[in-house]
């Protein structure tokens, strides 16, 4: 099995605490818990997913219905590369790629950052995935995940390299789908906690309860 986001998550907080002041810590903790209440009204399980069309860091496009005709897709929002939460998520995803693959499902990321950002993001982590650019967050609210950012914390996503002007200081809720081939939602993780991410046997246990009932 790959490692667990919550044990690459450990790592990296045991080194974030080591370089940021008490008081910037406590900020971020204290307004990742602000936004745990969110995503009430995001699809989960059972749902039909919007089919949709985006292009990748590549500049190529990709379309939801076209993917599903190959295999089941995982589907991941994530924030933007400025997250350190996101970059967690992103690279233990990676490592759980050939199991991914091996169940004959495609990883995908999807993010608003602009392509250039998300191609930078690729490289950072060598992703082998598609990292899409979800302009204006339309997918993201497709699928109702799309949040305004309170203004007393817009200075604090500013200086960690955040320019959320081009999405009218919106973010997608982090989410992670197991999208059949019929579009049907099998698997769904949404929460408002940024820092509480899908881990890889749970999207892993999904995908082979779908081989099973199929």
């Amino acid at each position: 099995m790959p490692e667990s986001y919550s044990h690459n998550l450990i790592r990296f907080q045991e080194q974030y605490a080591a370089i940021l002041p008490e008081e910037l810590l406590q900020q971020a903790q204290q307004h990742a818990e602000s936004l745990s209440g969110l995503g009430s009204d995001a699809l989960t399980t059972g749902a039909l997913a919007p089919d949709f069309t985006r292009t990748d860091q590549r500049g190529t496009p990709f379309t939801l219905t076209d993917a599903l005709r190959e295999g089941p897709v995982v589907l991941t929002f994530y924030r933007g590369g400025w997250c350190p939460y996101c970059n967690v998520q992103l690279h233990t995803l990676q490592q759980a790629l050939p199991e991914f693959r091996a169940h004959g499902a495609r990883l995908v990321a999807i993010s608003p950052e602009p392509p250039d950002d998300s191609l930078t993001t690729a490289e950072r982590h060598a992703l082998e995935f598609d990292v899409l650019f979800d302009d204006r967050n339309g997918v993201a609210r497709a699928f109702g995940l799309v949040f305004t950012v309170p203004e007393d914390v817009r200075e604090l996503y500013r200086t960690a390299g955040a320019d959320l002007t081009a999405t009218n200081d919106e973010l997608p809720i982090p989410a992670t789908y197991v999208i059949d081939t019929d579009r049907r939602i099998r698997y769904a993780h949404v929460d408002g906690d940024y820092r509480h991410r899908a881990e890889a046997a749970d999207i892993l246990t999904a995908l082979s309860e779908r081989a099973s009932a199929t």
